[in-house]
């Protein structure tokens, strides 16, 4: 029996992460996922892939601890000899994160400096480490945001390190095409999580705004996410490079 295709999903433990674990499996992938703090989370993302049918692991990782990536690689070697029979994975998705919200005029240094952390120079340092162990003719899969395209208040920080992952991604896809590795980026419109406490998914006027600027009517769903990111670490998605994929229903046309 052929061996199944790994990958790695940060923050894969909720929200979009976790549905991009789930999506994964059920395209007959196998699955490491990191959790920040909650392990049960995880473990829940775990026995749910198992079901599936697939292998999977979870391990915690601070994507803002840099100094901890040798050790987190060093662990994820030994693991996957043990329970996946390799010592390499296929693909990296670089999907852990947070927001502050901050309108620019009162953004800080503390909050700027852990929007760096997180959602840029984490996955620059990160996906560095992985390709030590990432498979020839694999893939990575950055995350962006809608708010590259288009603006909204409190978003400036984010959307400026989101549009630096953009331009990463373009250098990568470039620089590692001698090996075969893909690099491609997705960027979600208002999606309905709990980050930023559910703003999106539990404020019915905000949900409601959203939606009147979407061309399909509604906000996202994790659901729409996780296919389109499953979707880009098969086969079928074998001459995609170093783009930039929208999934926001049509947001701010």
């Amino acid at each position: 029996m052929a061996q199944s295709k790994i990958a790695l999903v940060t923050g894969g433990s909720r929200g979009l992460g976790k549905d991009m674990a789930i999506s994964l499996a059920k395209k007959k992938l196998d699955v490491v996922l990191t959790y920040n703090t909650n392990k049960t989370e995880a473990d829940n993302v775990v026995s749910e892939i198992k079901g599936l049918g697939q292998k999977a692991s979870a391990y915690q990782l601070d994507v803002m601890e840099t100094s901890s990536y040798d050790s987190f690689i060093e662990l994820l070697t030994s693991t996957l000899k043990s329970n996946f029979n390799t010592d390499k994975i296929d693909f990296l998705i670089n999907n852990a994160g947070f927001i502050h919200y901050a309108n620019y005029i009162e953004a800080d240094e503390q909050q700027f400096n852990d929007m760096m952390q997180v959602h840029f120079k984490g996955p620059f340092f990160l996906t560095k480490k992985v390709l030590n162990i990432l498979n020839d003719h694999g893939g990575i899969i950055n995350i962006s945001s809608g708010l590259t395209r288009f603006t909204t208040p409190g978003f400036a920080i984010y959307g400026a390190m989101k549009g630096a992952m953009e331009i990463l991604t373009k250098y990568q896809a470039k620089e590692l095409g001698e090996r075969r590795i893909r690099v491609n980026i997705v960027a979600p419109g208002a999606i309905e999580t709990d980050i930023l406490e559910g703003i999106v998914r539990d404020n019915v006027k905000m949900n409601q705004y959203l939606a009147s600027q979407t061309a399909l009517g509604r906000v996202g769903l994790p659901d729409d996410i996780g296919g389109v990111v499953a979707f880009l670490c098969t086969d079928d998605a074998k001459w995609i490079n170093a783009q930039r994929i929208e999934i926001s229903g049509g947001s701010n046309l």
